[in-house]
């Protein structure tokens, strides 16, 4: 770890991951979106207690940082896939790391 501040006035890069998995629903996302393509409706249907607004913001900010990838399939009817970024699989080791300190 750095005490060095960066432009984020994050104190360590460990800030800045958890920043992009921090909320209600992000991190249950992330763990669905390593198994398979993710789709809304779909997402809305797993994740109990989510609602449109909530996931919608959820999935916004996580394509925003860089952890999922909107692909718009056009094929009737038009679909959404959301999927892990090349940066997001990076990201699925380090989790596994984490769940299995838990055991």
């Amino acid at each position: 770890m750095t005490t060095k501040k960066n432009d984020n006035n994050e104190i360590c890069p460990a800030q800045g991951l958890l920043k992009m998995l921090a909320g209600k629903w992000k991190p249950e996302i992330f763990r669905l979106a390593v198994t398979a393509p993710l789709r809304f409706n779909t997402l809305l249907r797993q994740i109990e207690g989510t609602n449109k607004q909530s996931l919608a913001t959820a999935l916004k900010e996580m394509e925003e940082s860089g952890l999922l990838e909107k692909t718009i399939i056009q094929q009737k009817p038009l679909h959404i896939e959301y999927t892990l970024t090349e940066k997001g699989q990076s990201l699925v080791q380090v989790f596994q790391q984490l769940e299995g300190m838990n055991s």
